[in-house]
């Protein structure tokens, strides 16, 4: 078996792992499923986003799904990361030949996997609610949401690498609030703080929920939001490559 036959089998026992981990824990699921639905039937039925597209749910859909993709990337990771890091179970893994970038791929790839089912039952949802995405909006959102679990996952790992898992628990679950509401990525910017504006379309939160809006609402490529998002990747992957920490 060849070195890279060996390591794509180990990223995907890894993944196979993160992922029945993931969906066993009922807390994390309330974090992927039961919040973003809540979210999502209380901005289809409040005016918050009455102005903004066709309906209320074409304006709603895009960004709670890309709520979900920071909720299991950034949040879900991040916490579960910061934990097996104090058991030992990271401490265990540098023992074995899956090294730091088979790792995080490997989370990468349970993080994928769960979004799928997310955006299957959260879709699900939108569409009994009267979402009509068209086959162009689908073909690009898709990619994008798994870009954005990239990044956000990388996010998760570099603060759950580095920082004691408490911190991680506190500093993940405050970003995931300040951007879900503040961040551009369930609000457009155009309801977020005038002050907050300028910025909003740098961050990792509003880059992403820029470009889904832009695919499902216009089935257009947003190339500067893809771009921002895309490079958040790059760098949040190479530092968390660089500097986490087994234990």
């Amino acid at each position: 078996m060849s070195a890279a036959a060996g390591l794509t089998r180990r990223v995907w026992q890894q993944g196979r792992y993160e992922t029945a981990a993931m969906l066993r824990n009922g807390e994390q699921l309330t974090l992927m499923i039961v919040l973003p639905i809540l979210a999502l039937v209380g901005l289809t039925v409040t005016p918050v986003l009455d102005g903004l597209g066709p309906s209320r749910i074409a304006v709603a859909a895009p960004g709670v799904l890309a709520l979900c993709t920071m909720s299991v990337g950034f949040t879900g990771q991040g916490i579960a990361t910061g934990f097996d890091r104090r058991y030992g179970v990271l401490r265990f893994l540098s023992t074995t030949p899956l090294g730091r970038g088979g790792l995080i791929a490997g989370k990468v790839l349970a993080v994928l996997v769960v979004l799928a089912v997310q955006v299957v039952v959260i879709g699900g949802v939108a569409l009994t609610l009267g979402w009509r995405p068209g086959a162009l909006g689908v073909l690009l959102g898709l990619p994008l949401l798994a870009l954005g679990a990239a990044a956000f996952t990388a996010l998760g790992l570099l603060i759950a690498g580095t920082a004691r898992p408490e911190a991680t628990l506190a500093v993940t679950n405050l970003v995931w609030i300040l951007l879900g509401v503040l961040g551009g990525i369930v609000l457009p910017v155009q309801r977020v703080p005038a002050a907050l504006a300028p910025v909003v379309g740098f961050l990792p939160s509003g880059a992403l929920g820029d470009a889904v809006r832009s695919a499902f609402l216009e089935g257009s490529l947003n190339v500067p939001a893809a771009a921002v998002l895309l490079t958040w990747t790059v760098l949040a992957g190479a530092a968390a490559t660089r500097w986490f920490r087994w234990s």
